[in-house]
């Protein structure tokens, strides 16, 4: 099977045409892409300029939509590849994957593609309804998708830990919980981190996420070029070298260690 093939069975065939057969989730789905933009909005409307002004956001509406679509976008992908390998155990298919031509890491960046895909149709979703609210995008884009490259990969990065702990553990990945409820709170995506206290306010430092929403603000709301976020790019580079390298050791380690003691099929 040749890369266009297998491209056009992961994503459309395993991706779209299982998401689109099941009408009511689909509706869900976008109905949880769009309601928060506008739950954030009117919050940012009712508390007024001047109280928004006062924690250093010029504009809230801009602040949060970039937020909302690049935050969804990370925690999603973080999960797709433990939630994928999560469903083969259930099913009972893992091991032909994993023991496919394939083998381990074929198997991992083909379950990705789908998963940014769709989260990809989301970000875009969410800036669109940005634009209608009258988000003026003065986008730079060769710092923007290099910006939005290095989150990627440095998310691929988390994302293979995530699922070397569903390999081991099963059920209740740290990893997956943590970027599902805290990174709405810890990393910039709908208040500035510097109003957090400042234990925490260090704490958001660790997460590629705050440095990346800070880049990509620049970049796309005041059109900062690549010597204007290059702090930023070799901070995510940086996040790279060590979640890329990590996330690879411990998806293989997993890996090794569930199908010698035979537990890589359990669910």
């Amino acid at each position: 099977m040749g890369l266009l093939d297998k491209i056009y069975a992961y994503v459309y065939l395993r991706g779209f045409r299982i998401w689109s057969s099941y009408k009511t989730q689909m509706v869900l789905n976008v109905l949880s892409w769009v309601l928060p933009v506008f739950t954030y909005y009117f919050v940012g409307t009712s508390l007024g300029g001047s109280l928004v002004r006062s924690v250093g956001v010029a504009n809230y509406t801009a602040f949060i939509v970039i937020g909302l679509a690049f935050q969804g976008y990370v925690s999603s992908t973080v999960t797709t590849i433990s939630q994928r390998l999560r469903n083969e155990q259930v099913y009972g298919t893992v091991e032909y994957y994993v023991l496919s031509d394939g083998g381990v890491l074929s198997f991992l960046l083909y379950s990705a593609l789908w998963g940014f895909t769709i989260n990809s149709v989301t970000a875009g979703v969410t800036l669109g309804i940005g634009y209608l609210l009258g988000v003026d995008y003065k986008v730079n884009w060769i710092a923007t998708l290099l910006i939005l490259f290095l989150l990627l990969t440095s998310t691929l990065g988390l994302s293979m830990i995530s699922a070397g702990f569903t390999m081991l553990v099963k059920q209740g990945n740290p990893i997956s919980f943590f970027f599902s409820a805290f990174t709405t709170l810890m990393t910039g995506t709908v208040f500035p981190v510097s109003i957090l206290p400042s234990w925490i306010k260090d704490l958001t430092l660790a997460i590629p996420l705050t440095w990346a929403l800070q880049g990509l603000r620049m970049s796309m709301l005041d059109g900062y070029g690549m010597m204007d976020v290059k702090g930023v790019i070799e901070v995510l580079l940086m996040f790279n070298v060590v979640l890329l390298t990590l996330g690879i050791w411990f998806y293989t380690f997993s890996f090794d260690r569930s199908r010698k003691k035979g537990t890589l099929s359990e669910y």
